[in-house]
């Protein structure tokens, strides 16, 4: 393999959705006698379906994973791509081996070390120290090479008050640090890292990020990263792979296989915003919706436009307190922006029995960056018992901004430091 560290060869993943094995023992029986006795492929590979979670299919059989194959090399770092239910992190559980392919093999060289979820590896009753050592020694290291390691990752991690402490106290985000930090220090040849390092904090994305950074320059060791961030494949990868409904749809540059996902998957087909509703309530019926004055998934904010004009109107069979939220994603589906004064002010509307028109208007940033956007409509309905999503239409409108600056508000991620706030005119 000289310089290859990781070969996919027509790898296959089937599993049979409800039930485990075939569902009857003469199913079983059947298959064991053909791939043992007869030594034959699994005659229910045959039946298998496409994994399009989207559609009902016909058979019980799908295929998470079909016919995947390519190579990666001695220090590439390389980002898997796709929506949820695509198979990455299948692929990554067969490279780890916490499960076998249904066909195909994969090949690779040098010890692997994997964060896949919060706390993988990890025992609940032992210490956090207790488990770096354990971690180690599964990598086939020595007692004394973990202990030359050991301070460095517990410093990344920022657990010392809690080494001594078992795991089962930590906290998701404590959790996900000492992993990701004994998977990297613990000098595997091959690093593989699933979408976990979203339970942590803004701070330590960037740490491990940069950490990966040095893992594959400096070490030159390899990096399979899975992540729905693309402007952090964007920063850490040199390649991307992306799959498409458990198949490989595209394998290129880290920028070419960005630009393959997000054209496929956030520009709308032109038609109506209201063929995109994702959600609706039952007591609910929506008879139109407008974003920036026109019910088409296609609109256009000028470089003066000052406001965004927001119209939903719809007949309701029972009372209720509703706010209106919009988000804004830029293509590399970073949120942006948020509207959303019933979260921030308390501002609601009662909405009574009947037919209804809701109207926001929008105050937009003075300064727009110059490009194209994805908009998430949502009304959320208040109740003393909490808040309930009544409708939701998660890309409903592509906008392309005629601006010239290159920032939109600020690029921060929703989870952690909030968007920008818009509020309404007046």
């Amino acid at each position: 393999m000289s310089n290859i560290a990781i070969e996919f060869e027509n790898v296959g993943k089937m599993y049979r959705l409800g039930r485990v094995g075939t569902g009857t023992l003469s199913h079983d029986l059947n298959r064991w006698w053909t791939m043992n006795v007869l030594r034959k492929e699994d005659p229910y590979l045959r039946i298998g379906e496409t994994n399009d979670r989207s559609k009902k299919g016909h058979s019980d059989y799908v295929w998470a994973l079909r016919d995947i194959s390519f190579k990666v090399e001695q220090g590439d770092v390389v980002g898997i791509i796709g929506k949820n239910g695509a198979g990455k992190s299948t692929l990554l559980k067969l490279l780890s081996r916490i499960t076998s392919p249904s066909t195909g093999s994969i090949r690779y060289q040098g010890r692997i070390a994997s964060l896949l979820e919060v706390g993988t590896g990890f025992h609940p009753e032992m210490t956090g120290r207790e488990n770096i050592y354990m971690n180690g020694s599964i990598m086939g290291m020595t007692k004394a090479e973990i202990t030359r390691k050991l301070d460095e990752i517990v410093d990344f991690a920022g657990v010392a008050r809690y080494l001594d402490t078992p795991v089962k106290r930590y906290s998701s985000g404590m959790t996900v640090r000492l992993g990701f930090a004994v998977a990297a220090f613990l000098e595997p040849e091959i690093l593989v890292v699933d979408e976990v390092l979203t339970v942590g904090d803004a701070e330590f994305q960037k740490k491990a990020i940069g950490k990966m950074k040095d893992v594959s320059q400096g070490g030159g060791r390899t990096v399979l990263f899975v992540s729905h961030n693309m402007a952090a494949v964007k920063t850490l990868c040199t390649r991307g792979v992306v799959l498409e409904n458990g198949t490989l749809a595209f394998d290129g540059t880290t920028d070419e296989a960005v630009s393959y996902y997000l054209n496929n998957n956030f520009q709308l087909q032109q038609g109506l915003i209201t063929d995109h509703i994702d959600e609706l309530a039952s007591h609910l019926t929506v008879d139109k919706i407008e974003i920036n004055g026109t019910p088409y998934t296609d609109s256009t904010i000028t470089c003066n436009q000052e406001s965004l004009e927001v119209l939903f109107e719809g007949t309701t069979t029972e009372p209720f307190k509703a706010n209106i939220q919009l988000k804004f994603f830029n293509q590399s589906d970073m949120p942006m922006a948020t509207y959303s004064e019933g979260a921030y002010k308390g501002f609601v509307e009662d909405v009574p029995v009947g037919k209804f028109s809701l109207r926001r208007k929008i105050r937009l940033p003075k300064y727009i960056s110059k490009g194209d956007y994805v908009l998430e409509f949502e009304v959320n309905q208040h109740r003393q018992n909490g808040v309930t999503r009544s409708l939701w239409a998660k890309r409903c409108a592509n906008i392309h901004v005629d601006g010239s600056t290159d920032q939109f508000g600020h690029p921060l991620t929703a989870r952690w430091e909030g968007f920008l706030g818009l509020e309404s005119v007046g």
